[in-house]
């Protein structure tokens, strides 16, 4: 029974999770993390190719992630500027320099849909920490994109409902 409650009230407070060591594992959990933000502050380590969500007091809630490939990430300040859940995503014109068979548009919700099931759109051109496909789970833990953050798609829901627009984002080498 102790056991029970223990692990009931981990789960309910979000710090439980499986973590195997894979991209495939919910990666998120609450560590602690001395930073000089205030609380409520996301910190983006490029290096450790992790999120961390500031709770103040020492914590942090830390999610794996997927970071700008080289040449593509960015660094400094940024303030989420909305909030999307199932949004379209039109190929910014890097991306369809790459690959121009992409098609203009892939509908909100549409299994190839990069985004995922939820943006935080960021206010720097064309930037956003949003969720991924199926197929490109596995390049969490990686530096993937063209400079978004991408989370696995149960963790951006998690990120999403915890936050607002408004909230100050700094990405660090």
């Amino acid at each position: 029974m102790t056991r029970i409650r223990a692990g009931l009230a981990a789960f309910i407070t979000g710090i439980a999770g499986v973590f195997s060591g894979s991209p495939e594992a919910a990666a998120r959990d609450v560590v602690t993390y001395k930073a000089d933000v205030p609380a409520g502050t996301i910190v983006i380590s490029q290096r450790e190719r992790r999120l961390y969500l500031t709770l103040g007091e020492g914590r942090a809630i830390r999610y794996a992630v997927a970071v700008g490939r080289s040449g593509k990430a960015w660094s400094g300040w940024a303030r989420v500027e909305g909030k999307h859940v199932n949004p379209a995503w039109s190929p910014p014109d890097v991306v369809r320099r790459d690959n121009p068979q992409l098609p203009q548009l892939i509908p909100g919700g549409a299994p190839n849909n990069p985004m995922g099931v939820r943006a935080l759109t960021l206010d720097r051109s064309e930037i956003a920490i949003h969720g991924t496909t199926d197929t490109m789970r596995r390049s969490i833990g990686t530096a993937a994109s063209y400079g978004c953050i991408r989370m696995l798609n149960e963790d951006i829901v998690d990120l999403f409902d915890r936050v607002r627009v408004g909230t100050q984002v700094v990405a660090v080498p």
